[in-house]
């Protein structure tokens, strides 16, 4: 098919087109700006200006929709209202208009996965906003669904997946391996009480390909490879690292608590915070999920995460952290 990907230079962009090229489908990018993704058009714009959304449709049969911005920092609550709501909204008008045979939309199984209590999500879950209301990235996530899902009431034929946390060698901005990254380096000081759900970005874009065929139009599908507790995922990375997990355990409230003084106390010295304390709140929640359903539409089979961790852990080794903290 002719394609039209946006956020082909993310982390899962970045993934997926070159298995898109493979695959024989002729590929073209809207972009900011010059990639180093190979055998594709570039056209540049922004999926928030509706001229470039319309010119990068131009003749295209399906449309990959992955642009967005991962950010945990309240600040960015406006960018990324603008580019998972008004930039969907703009192109899924366009996409209506140039007659798209099909849509991919990568949302987040966090729209669904979201509990104060441990507990598995599945896609006929409803949205947890009283649980995600505060964190922009989500809400914004859950917008940008909704959209699409009424598009699909139109007729025009939406795929929705929902990655969990994408893990795994690639990660050029550190979007999604950050909690890595400050494991590495010993940032994390407490323990976690919630449970995290991930996936190797490299299973996930599989998916992805697969979906542009296979897929329940005007559904979502929950993509995940482990539910683990905080405590089995910092104790599995610390034999793969050989560096000790988060020392402290201490109650909810008091992690919480110390995390926003900390914070307001980095900010006043016009600091970032070594640990934000939106990351700190969300390590409170489980994010476990159920993916049986892309198992059956998308033949969706993640490897072993074991095998993801060492390779997340090695990459950011290599390319994030200094010469003497690697070992």
């Amino acid at each position: 098919m002719k394609l039209l990907v946006t956020g082909a230079t993310g982390f899962l962009g970045s993934t997926l087109v070159p298995m898109l090229v493979e695959a024989g489908h002729e590929v073209r990018i809207l972009a900011r700006s010059a990639t180093a993704l190979k055998n594709v058009e570039v056209v540049r714009g922004d999926v928030r200006d509706a001229g470039s959304v319309t010119r990068a449709l131009r003749d295209r049969e399906g449309l990959y929709h992955l642009a967005g911005l991962v950010s945990r920092d309240p600040a960015d609550a406006r960018k990324m209202y603008e580019l998972h709501v008004d930039g969907t909204r703009n192109l899924l008008t366009a996409a209506e208009k140039a007659g798209v045979k099909r849509i991919v939309l990568a949302s987040s199984s966090g729209t669904i996965g979201v509990s104060q209590t441990r507990r598995v999500a599945t896609e006929d879950d409803d949205y947890p906003i009283e649980t995600v209301g505060r964190w922009p990235y989500y809400l914004s996530k859950i917008y940008e669904e909704k959209i699409a899902l009424e598009a699909a009431r139109r007729r025009l034929p939406v795929v929705i997946l929902n990655p969990s946390l994408l893990l795994g060698p690639g990660d050029a901005r550190l979007s999604s391996t950050q909690d890595i990254y400050r494991f590495l380096l010993g940032r994390i000081p407490a323990m976690p009480r919630g449970g995290i759900s991930f996936v190797d970005v490299r299973d996930a874009a599989r998916a992805f390909v697969a979906a542009l065929n296979r897929g329940n139009v005007g559904e979502r599908h929950l993509l995940g490879a482990a539910n683990w507790e905080f405590s089995e995922f910092f104790g599995r990375l610390s034999r793969l690292a050989r560096r000790s997990p988060p020392p402290l355990r201490l109650p909810s409230a008091v992690k919480v608590a110390a995390a926003h003084l900390m914070e307001g106390w980095a900010h006043r010295r016009g600091r970032e915070p070594g640990l934000p304390a939106a990351d700190v709140e969300m390590g409170e929640h489980w994010f476990f999920i159920d993916s049986s359903k892309a198992e059956r539409l998308l033949s969706f089979s993640p490897r072993d995460p074991m095998e993801t961790l060492a390779e997340t852990i090695s990459y950011v080794r290599e390319q994030f952290l200094p010469r003497e903290a690697r070992a």
